[in-house]
């Protein structure tokens, strides 16, 4: 049986970067290369045979090419793709944090809060104030950048690994983190999702000046919003979403009913149409079919029946019964936080599932 080291990071490999930008030679010899935005992405990675399968994908030409301050010789292609087609990996693939580099490295990364290399609460926001990320632009090598990173797979491309998207942009680290805490709301982390990316030119007016940036938009790639907020994926669903059909997505649900059968109180089975109700599987009015079952199977629960077989139990003492329905059938409920109080227990079920209301 194999083992893991708890306290070490488990991620995927590697295999090459996204960019939104790339560099040319400055004329003058004295000074750096000049850093130009693209409206296209920039694929980069060691292995030139990556670069070549993205450039027949994504058009462009193979160049090698080495990174400002690096030795290494690596491969990059400056595609004609303005969107990418991708799949986020389960668990949450966005890591953020104030950054600030150096020659001999990472000299500080900070949560807003507090810098994590020395523990020590954020040493910008207590030089500059609030606005301290607008010191940027005046104080270059003193003021922590916000860094997002963010791998995905590029499922057409090579192997299995994660291409790694990176940016320093403030206004870029809201738009991503939004877009991924959408997808991690419909899957709860627990599966992969298909997402389009594109470049997005902004402009902002920041101390009387305008500027352009390039910021990456990330959102689920799906036929439909219902579809993309349904829940997680199966991975063959997940790298072919155009195969992504309602009812393969309700395959993916819980079977309430089932649930719903095996709970030995009216409670517990009210319990399952609420979780259901929050997820967003029934109508909060009980007019859907489901409602009106797992209505159904509750008012068996009160009345004894084995919601198996149908039989009903004949040792059931009176009261166990005070709990169930009145002479009217009406049951007494229990008002659950998601919900407000109302005066009639009853109504807490919806009103089409009350009997009488066509939910049988």
């Amino acid at each position: 049986m194999g083992s893991r080291i708890l306290t070490m990071k488990r991620q995927a490999a590697e295999l090459g970067r996204i960019r939104t930008g790339y560099s040319r030679p400055n004329p003058n010899p004295d000074k750096g290369p000049i850093p130009v935005k693209s409206k296209t992405f920039v694929l980069s990675s060691h292995s030139r045979a990556y670069i070549e399968r993205a450039a027949t994908l994504y058009g462009g030409d193979v160049e090698e090419w080495t990174p400002q301050n690096q030795k290494i010789t690596q491969y990059r292609v400056i595609t004609e793709a303005t969107e990418l087609r991708a799949v986020l990996p389960a668990g949450d693939p966005l890591s953020q944090a104030y950054e600030l580099w150096s020659g001999g490295g990472c000299a500080r990364r900070c949560d807003g809060e507090t810098e994590q290399l020395t523990r020590k609460p954020c040493i910008c926001l207590a030089r500059f104030g609030p606005d301290w990320h607008e010191q940027n632009d005046v104080k270059q090598g003193t003021v922590c950048k916000p860094t997002s990173r963010i791998g995905v797979f590029l499922p057409d491309l090579p192997d299995l690994g994660v291409w790694r998207l990176e940016s320093k942009s403030h206004y870029a680290a809201d738009v991503m983190a939004g877009g991924i805490d959408t997808v991690l709301q419909a899957t709860g982390g627990e599966g992969l999702m298909p997402v389009r990316m594109w470049i997005e030119q902004r402009t902002a007016v920041r101390r009387g000046k305008t500027k352009n940036f390039p910021v990456v938009m990330l959102v689920p790639s799906l036929p439909t919003l219902r579809q993309a907020l349904s829940g997680p994926l199966s991975t063959a669903a997940a790298l072919d979403p155009s195969g992504v059909d309602r009812p393969a997505i309700e395959a993916a649900r819980p079977d309430y009913a089932s649930e719903a059968r095996l709970c030995t109180t009216v409670e517990a089975a009210r319990d399952v149409w609420h979780r259901a109700n929050r997820a967003g599987h029934v109508a909060r009015d009980g007019s859907d079919p489901l409602s009106q079952e797992l209505r159904q199977i509750a008012d068996d629960i009160a009345k004894g029946v084995d919601t198996a077989t149908g039989v009903v139990d004949d040792d059931q003492d009176d009261d166990e019964l005070l709990d169930g329905p009145d002479d009217d059938e009406i049951v007494d409920v229990e008002v659950l936080d998601d919900e407000p109080p109302v005066a009639d227990a009853a109504s807490a079920w919806p009103a089409v599932a009350q009997p009488g209301g066509g939910g049988r």
